[in-house]
């Protein structure tokens, strides 16, 4: 790939990322191919996401520019659920048994070259969530599989923020495990609460959480059944156990905090909730919150009180 090609291939991909970026900055989580086709990018008319295949590559570029990952309904086999090697790396299978069949080569040029690439992954409801940027740095033949980082340094050439970190590889397989769920997680959970939080209906995206009811440490899945819509201050207090749900959906109070005197931030921002039902459910009563986990949640939550 000349100079120009690589920049020229990179231009593309910084105007995509900014593209998504204004996207769910302005509250949208879900995409469909319709959504991110006929887009025009640093000069070019494109579609960022496969149709039918699960690579795709833009006839405009040299290097795939994106994969895909359909949904799996929990318990059904999700072909990225448990490949993360004990090095903490995703692995992502090439299409078909030949590893030069076209689409594999423009995967194989993208990681060749040090490109960023968009991992398009299926939401539960339908659409795709966007993973951006990610970098492929391997390839495993023998298993017809690319090494895919999620969490890469960016070359020189790419700004876009990162920390590079020492971790432990156990730990960074959970970590990587747990990070690759979130984002499909959160554009399902705000979609069913129409990304509003669930206690006080505060609608700005960006200060929206998706909180897990059983937590992920507890072996929470990343399910709607198992999510709440909350704004940054509710989940704080949810996670503190200062704010609790019971399993008919009212919110608690602590009684300690309850009984707090402060400003008005504490008093119409948290006490005035207690005993309130949740401003905001999904409609549909499939996709509302597990009884069972807001009620072993919530007896943490009087454990704590």
């Amino acid at each position: 790939m000349t100079p120009e090609e690589r920049l020229r291939e990179l231009a593309v991909r910084h105007a995509a990322f900014a593209w998504l970026d204004r996207q769910r900055a302005a509250g949208k989580e879900t995409f469909t191919q319709a959504d991110t086709s006929g887009l025009a990018l640093a000069g070019e008319t494109i579609r960022l996401m496969p149709t039918q295949q699960g690579i795709w590559k833009p006839g405009q570029l040299t290097a795939a520019l994106s994969f895909r990952t359909v949904y799996r309904p929990e318990g059904s086999d999700r072909p990225y659920d448990d490949n993360v090697g004990t090095d903490g790396f995703y692995r992502y299978k090439m299409r078909g048994s030949d590893p030069n069949h076209f689409e594999n080569r423009a995967l194989r040029e993208a990681m060749l070259e040090r490109l960023p690439l968009i991992w398009w992954l299926g939401v539960q409801g339908g659409g795709y969530s966007a993973l951006y940027p990610i970098y492929l740095v391997g390839e495993e033949q023998a298993d017809l599989q690319f090494v895919v980082d999620i969490d890469a340094v960016p070359q020189p050439d790419i700004v876009w923020p990162s920390v590079e970190l020492e971790l432990d590889p156990s730990y960074r397989q959970q970590l990587t495990k747990l990070r690759l769920h979130q984002r499909p997680f959160r554009a399902a959970v705000l979609r069913a609460y129409r990304t509003s939080c669930a206690v006080c209906s505060f609608r700005h995206s960006d200060l929206l959480d998706a909180a897990h009811i059983q937590e992920d440490g507890a072996g929470g899945r990343p399910v709607v059944t198992n999510g709440l819509t909350l704004c940054k201050m509710h989940h704080a207090a949810y996670d503190k156990r200062i704010l609790g749900i019971t399993p008919d959906y009212e919110v608690r109070i602590n009684a300690e905090v309850l009984h707090e005197v402060d400003g008005p931030m504490l008093r119409h921002g948290i006490q005035e909730f207690h005993g309130k039902q949740l401003m905001v459910l999904p409609e549909r009563r499939t996709q509302r919150p597990d009884r069972l986990l807001l009620e072993a949640r919530y007896q943490t939550f009087l454990d704590a009180s």
